[in-house]
């Protein structure tokens, strides 16, 4: 019982309040994806490159894009499985993939695929591993409480944000960023109303930024400043309705706080995905 209360203790619980904004934001730009990223679901910047890779099922490949999104390189991970790749975020020297999808808490499986950002390098691509120490059933359920999409760098650390169907709030797990096998660290939990898709963080402005859904159908930005490690309560919470009809994004990358890159799966059933900007 006294472990158990120190555990409670450490854990910091993000106070939030939510404010609704629906039109102010526009889209700027907007293409198509190949087809072959019709699953598209994660999102980083390499230089002058895009990088995206596809959920699960999808081939280990991650896809590296011009500001246009044309596929203009494909980077295979030998020997690495995608059970359900739902979000990428990178370092100075690395790329960290998470293999985190599980829709249905049934997964004993979870993984961060740790791989060097230079494709030349001769490092191995490692994994991190992970469970969620309050998962004790791992029965089928349809509102999952620890299936997660949304992964963050910030520090030293991996930040996971979960998906969660029955309360609609997200739990933030901490992960070191060393290979090994590990408990992940609840840190905190944030009422944000709405259903996780991705994450985005931009540390010199220390803006934390979330897609997310209520209902699967609309498509919502999230933003949250000043987040950091340390600070436990008084966040607000701007949402704000992406505003391009039918969609399902999974994946976001800030340019700035009031700039943005996101990706959606096919969900108007033509066989492409879509890449597009919006600015607040």
């Amino acid at each position: 019982m006294a472990k158990d209360n120190e555990m409670i203790k450490n854990i910091l619980f993000f106070v939030c309040i939510i404010s609704y904004q629906s039109f102010s934001q526009k889209v700027t730009r907007l293409y198509d994806l190949s087809s072959l990223l019709n699953e598209t679901s994660g999102l980083e910047i390499i230089g002058n490159h895009f990088v995206t890779h596809n959920d699960s099922g999808g081939a280990p490949v991650l896809y590296y894009l011009n500001k246009k999104g044309e596929i203009i390189q494909k980077r295979l991970l030998k020997d690495q499985v995608n059970n359900d790749w739902e979000d990428i975020t990178r370092d100075q020297t690395y790329l960290y993939i998470a293999d985190t999808g599980n829709n249905y808490d049934t997964r004993k499986n979870l993984n961060i695929i740790k791989i060097p950002i230079d494709p030349e390098s001769s490092e191995q691509i490692q994994l991190i591993q992970f469970t969620y120490p309050e998962q004790k059933d791992f029965n089928y359920k349809l509102k999952s409480r620890f299936d997660a999409e949304a992964i963050i760098s910030i520090g030293e650390n991996l930040l996971i944000f979960t998906k969660n169907r029955a309360t609609k709030t997200t739990q933030i797990y901490k992960l070191p960023k060393t290979p090994g096998n590990y408990e992940a660290e609840k840190i905190g939990e944030l009422n944000t109303q709405s259903i996780i898709t991705g994450a985005d963080y931009h540390e010199a402005t220390k803006t934390l930024v979330m897609s997310a859904t209520i209902d699967f159908n609309i498509y919502y930005l999230l933003t949250l400043k000043n987040f950091t490690l340390t600070r436990k309560s008084d966040y607000n919470i701007n949402m704000y309705e992406i505003p391009i009809g039918v969609c399902q994004v999974e994946a976001i990358k800030i340019l700035s706080p009031n700039r943005f890159w996101l990706t959606s799966e096919d969900e108007k059933g033509d066989g492409y995905a879509r890449f597009f900007k919006i600015e607040l």
